[in-house]
């Protein structure tokens, strides 16, 4: 590995990317022409817009599991209400969609085109939505949810790449870290709308999300490195031009760089083997893989998908479909905050503090659903919950729920990126799925259970981020290889 490398194929923020072997700045200093980056950002926007798509799938059981498990059948598709085994399903069988997916996803990407691949994939959220209002039986409702499961899975997947593509190295940061943004502000649409509407109204209401996004996207310009791949390069230089805002001769340079990039790309693939033969590697895999799954089994997914049942079950003196609001409208802006307090401060620190709060605060809600259960005297901390979800969701949202994905981009080698992230990915939403499935049944047995269990993990996830995490901030890529290549685990 020559000594620039690093600075060609390492500048990504996302574990999906491939683009990240182009530096855009040293192509834009042959050139005056400045680029118009409201035009990224538009482009950006647009495609994430199937994630919100995804958001409004995560949370669309936080309002609609209530409307099926109570006797009054009226606001329900179904003619009785569901019992445990089939809420664990319906709420962790999008996570059993979505994990099989990545291994598919990136070469139909390369295949279809990221572009193409998205708008396509909008059929599936329409078709799941369209089985959800019309079907009459869990198991209708099960094939909606895991059509969902795939939807999600092919949009987690490929939005990246096609962001990372379009994005100069100034700004990639930025659009990168507007996914996450768009999936709990997909959440937060859902829990605003649902508590309020008729179940039909609301299917009807996350139906239009995927329409909205092909109307905008489809105006969209594929991505350059895609097209440079399959030798349209005028359709390229077209694109760049587009998100650029220069003119043919200003894109030019950058068109070189992509072309050379693609170039050296074709003689560096690694395989299975690398992936496990070299410690470095090995290290790299264990590491993200192993923040991944703790980042599942601190509850996120358990939690969100059931705010307001948790919120019904503790009795707070608040409308539990406004505390499940304020929930979501607190994850919207920690998202937002996510990337300047990364860019501040070490990985690890960010994941220990994580960690060690979220444990506290899970704790705090078990003690509390045990005191309800063991005398019901809890009208003087009524607060609590809603107290406590909110601090969880926060130091969530600025440690595991972004940091994984990052770190997992700055670790695993760009020839062995799709290799390890579909690994990686399949045992995050494994993880996922073990925790939603399970949540129903240890509610059953007892609240308390549920959040002492993943106050566990958030423990556990501690001592993972203390004793195996390397420090990666302030390192270059190339020193956080060396780095893994002398750790011990």
């Amino acid at each position: 590995m020559s000594s620039d490398e690093p600075q060609v194929k390492y500048q990504e923020v996302s574990p999906f990317q491939i683009s990240e072997g182009f530096t855009n700045s040293n192509a834009r200093s042959h050139t005056m022409e400045p680029v118009k980056t409201g035009r990224i950002f538009l482009a950006a926007v647009a495609a994430n817009l199937s994630a919100f798509a995804v958001g409004t799938c995560l949370g669309w059981t936080s309002p609609v599991t209530p409307k099926l498990k109570t006797e009054d059948t009226s606001d329900s598709p179904l003619n009785a209400p569901i019992d445990s085994t089939d809420e664990a399903w319906i709420s962790s069988i999008v996570a059993l969609g979505a994990l099989v997916v990545p291994y598919f996803a990136g070469p139909l990407a390369d295949w279809m085109s990221r572009k193409w691949l998205l708008l396509g994939n909008s059929t599936l959220f329409i078709l799941g939505y369209v089985l959800l209002m019309i079907g009459g039986k869990v198991w209708i409702i099960l094939v909606a949810r895991i059509i969902h499961g795939f939807a999600c899975g092919t949009s987690m997947t490929v939005v990246p790449i096609y962001v990372g593509e379009i994005a100069t190295d100034d700004v990639r940061g930025a659009v990168g870290s507007l996914m996450n943004l768009f999936i709990v502000s997909g959440i937060l649409y859902v829990y605003a709308i649902g508590p309020y509407v008729s179940y039909v109204v609301m299917q009807w209401c996350c139906l239009a999300v995927p329409i909205v996004f092909v109307v905008c996207y489809l105006f969209m310009p594929e991505s350059p490195y895609h097209l440079a791949a399959k030798a349209r390069k005028e359709e390229a230089l077209k694109s760049l031009q587009f998100l650029r805002g220069q003119s043919l001769n200003g894109v030019q340079p950058e068109m070189s760089s992509i072309e050379k990039f693609l170039e050296e790309t074709k003689t560096s693939q690694g395989s299975v083997m690398d992936l496990f033969k070299l410690p470095g590697n090995r290290n790299a895999l264990f590491i993200t893989t192993g923040l991944l799954v703790f980042q599942q089994l601190s509850g996120i997914d358990a939690v969100l998908f059931n705010s307001q049942s948790i919120f019904t079950n503790a009795g707070s003196s608040l409308d539990p479909a406004v505390a499940t609001i304020i929930v979501g409208t607190v994850q919207v802006g920690a998202s937002i905050v996510i990337p300047i307090i990364a860019d501040h401060m070490g990985r690890r620190i960010i994941l220990l503090t994580s960690a060690a709060i979220m444990a506290v605060a899970l704790a705090a809600l078990g003690a509390f659903f045990y005191v309800k259960a063991d005398s019901g005297n809890v009208d003087t901390i009524l607060w609590l919950p809603i107290t406590a979800l909110v601090v969880h969701n926060i130091l969530y949202c600025i440690g595991f729920g972004a940091l994984p994905w990052a770190i997992l981009g700055e670790m695993i080698p760009p020839n062995l990126k799709y290799i390890a992230t579909p690994i990686a990915t399949s045992l995050c939403c494994s993880a996922g799925f073990v925790a939603t499935y399970v949540y129903p049944y240890l509610d059953v047995m007892g609240t308390y259970y549920v959040f002492w269990i993943f106050g566990g993990f958030c423990v556990l996830a501690f001592l993972f981020s203390f004793f195996v995490v390397i420090e990666t901030r302030g390192l270059s890529l190339q020193e956080i290889q060396d780095k893994l290549h002398t750790k011990k685990i």
